[in-house]
């Protein structure tokens, strides 16, 4: 079975939210990780998101949808659905590579048209990321996205799958950065955590606050990382 794809919406209207959810209800291939209410937003959590495609208002307080694919770089854009009231905006908006410009609302047939060319486009992209790890049977890919955390074990990382792990033959240090850019944040010196496995924030009895995954694992989020890593979750939607 073919994984899911992500999909991030972007709509400063929540009824345009909702409708694109409604809509994209019908399609189970996909799965919405992300709402976004502006292009700040958006920015943030194409970076710790790592969405297969997102659903672009064009008109947006602060940047606009057009001022994202600027400033992240077509080449660094998953696939592109722009949405809009307005038609003056659909050359421009193919000019910038645009899978489909969708006039709001949008109807199921109109939403049924783009999502084959979606399905398209998306059926010839590369292989989701992943690492190589060693295992008794021999070297295996596992992809990031099904990589829960990634906790320091001296020089070596370990992964977890569920209750499953993976030792990695590189440090935490040396992830760090790498692993940002595909939804991973420090959570303190010795653990990594994929946004998407995050079920919620909360505080402790102590007043930490700790990052509960899906699969049970708390994961306390160290004091100077606590406000960047509350806000990447809060943009994520959690």
């Amino acid at each position: 079975m073919a994984p899911e794809r992500r999909v991030l919406v972007a709509d400063d209207e929540p009824s345009a939210r909702r409708g694109v959810r409604q809509l994209l209800a019908a399609y189970p291939g996909y799965a919405v990780v992300g709402e976004c209410r502006d292009g700040a937003e958006v920015l943030a959590a194409l970076d710790t998101l790592s969405p297969d495609l997102v659903f672009l208002d064009i008109q947006m307080p602060g940047l606009d949808g057009f001022d994202v694919i600027q400033r992240r770089t077509p080449a660094r854009m998953p696939a592109v659905v722009f949405l809009t009231a307005y038609d003056q905006y659909a050359l421009r908006a193919f000019e910038a590579a645009a899978v489909d410009y969708l006039m709001k609302p949008v109807s199921e047939a109109r939403f049924a048209a783009t999502m084959q060319r979606v399905g398209r486009m998306l059926a010839s992209a590369p292989p989701p990321p992943g690492l190589v790890v060693t295992t008794a049977r021999g070297q295996i890919i596992v992809e990031l996205r099904e990589i829960d955390w990634i906790e320091a074990a001296g020089n070596y990382a370990r992964l977890w799958v569920g209750d499953r792990d993976h030792l990695l033959r590189e440090s935490l240090g040396a992830l760090d950065q790498r692993m940002a850019a595909h939804g991973f944040l420090r959570a303190h010196r010795r653990a990594l955590i994929r946004l998407g496995a995050i079920h919620q924030l909360i505080a402790d009895d102590d007043g930490q606050l700790v990052a509960l995954l899906a699969t049970g694992i708390r994961i306390p989020i160290s004091r100077r990382r606590r406000a960047a890593f509350a806000s990447a979750v809060r943009a994520r939607g959690v």
